[in-house]
């Protein structure tokens, strides 16, 4: 989705499509830097691994600032989102910045609205099958299953058994490794932060390790989607 000068998104070009090629892409990187001036470099590291969507949370210093400031640089085909979104203000603010998905700890139906009257897909985040239905009854667009480290790649499949239309995208215990079990679970995608984000290599400035991390956490999701497939 383009931005213009750092606008919001257009919603001509429809919140499916958004959400359609999150799905496409498998991965969304998960970012709570530090130094905000590395964050370009981490972006461009990201991409040239083939991870093509990027979360900024809300507990970054100026995050919404970041936002405004990337969003008319990226790479082609690149998403920007807003992650720990938690209220309508802050929802609407981010996609004011450019951001083009906007996702959630936690499950608001007002957040949801506020997102699709912009055009934007909304992930609020959900951990029982109640609250998981629940949301994607109310219009989200994926339902992100948080916190998921305590969860594991069955409890994707044991949720999609009775609730096969629900969209799910687990963050928190994904790794480099593991992005694939997550995959072959059920999950149309997976979030995952510090493990492919490495906080030290950023401060010490090896970006390549976050390439290189990015190209292993893609090949894992897309050997993982053969073997469904196959």
């Amino acid at each position: 989705m383009q931005t213009v000068n750092g606008a919001r998104p257009d919603p001509l070009l429809g919140r499916a499509s958004i959400a359609q090629r999150i799905e496409q892409f498998g991965v969304v990187a998960v970012i709570r830097l530090k130094d905000p001036a590395k964050l370009r470099a981490v972006v461009d590291a990201l991409a040239d691994g083939g991870v093509r969507a990027l979360e900024v949370t809300m507990t970054v210093p100026r995050a919404v600032e970041m936002i405004r400031a990337l969003a008319p640089t990226l790479p082609d085909g690149f998403l920007l989102g807003a992650g720990t979104v938690t209220d309508v203000a802050t929802a609407r603010a981010v996609i004011d910045a450019g951001a083009t998905f906007v996702v959630g700890p936690v499950f608001r139906p007002d957040v949801i609205g506020a997102c699709h009257e912009r055009g934007v897909p909304a992930m609020p985040g959900c951990f029982s099958p109640t609250e998981i239905l629940a949301a994607h009854e109310a219009g989200a667009d994926i339902v992100k299953v948080f916190p998921a480290t305590m969860l594991g790649p069955q409890y994707i499949r044991d949720v999609r058994a009775p609730l096969p239309q629900v969209k799910l995208m687990p963050t928190g215990g994904v790794t480099l490794d593991n992005a694939g079990d997550w995959i072959r679970a059920g999950a149309v995608a997976v979030g995952i932060g510090s493990a492919l984000v490495d906080t030290k290599a950023i401060e010490e400035g090896r970006f390549d390790a976050i390439m290189t991390n990015a190209r292993r956490v893609v090949a894992n999701v897309s050997a993982a989607r053969s073997q469904k497939s196959g």
